[in-house]
C-alpha cells in the first residue's frame, strides 16, 4: 500500500487535517461530557456521604444481589432507558450511575442529562469498585 499520496495530502492540506482532528476531539469531548462526569470510587464515596447524590445501579437484579454498593437503588439499564420517571423523585440530587464496567452508564447518562437530571458515572463501574476492594452488600 502506497501512503505517499496520503502524506502529500497531509503536507499540503495541513490546515484541513488539523481542523478535522480538532473537530473529532471536540465531538468526542462533548459526547463524553453530555453523558455525565466520570467519578472515581473515592469521589463517589464523598458525594454519597454528603447526602447530595443517589446511586443508581443499572445492572440486572441477579448481579445486584451478588454485590452492590450500600444504599444504591437497582433499576435495570433496560428499564431506565425507556422510563426516566423511575428516578423522577431524585431530580434535585446528582444521580451517580453504576454498571458492570462503564459500558451502559454513558447511554443512560446522556438520556437523563437531556431530561434535566444532573448525572455522574462511576468510572470503570462496579468492576473498578471491586478492584479497589471497597465494600459491597450481598443479597437484598
Amino acid at each position: 500500500m502506497d501512503f505517499s499520496n496520503l502524506f502529500n495530502f497531509i503536507a499540503h492540506e495541513w490546515v484541513l487535517v488539523a481542523t478535522l482532528v480538532v473537530l473529532i476531539f471536540l465531538y468526542m469531548w462533548r459526547e463524553r461530557v453530555k453523558s455525565g462526569r466520570l467519578l472515581s470510587p473515592h469521589e463517589v464515596t464523598q458525594l454519597v456521604n454528603q447526602g447530595e447524590s443517589v446511586l443508581i445501579d443499572l445492572r440486572d437484579a441477579a448481579d445486584y444481589k451478588a454485590g452492590h454498593i450500600v444504599n444504591s437503588i437497582n433499576i435495570a439499564y433496560t428499564k431506565l432507558t425507556t422510563d426516566s420517571a423511575l428516578v423522577a423523585e431524585h431530580k434535585a440530587k446528582t444521580l451517580i450511575l453504576v454498571d458492570k464496567m462503564g459500558q451502559h452508564a454513558g447511554t443512560v447518562g446522556r438520556k437523563l442529562g437531556k431530561e434535566g437530571f444532573t448525572v455522574c458515572r462511576l468510572n470503570g463501574g462496579i468492576a473498578e469498585w471491586k478492584a479497589q476492594t471497597l465494600p459491597l452488600i450481598k443479597g437484598k
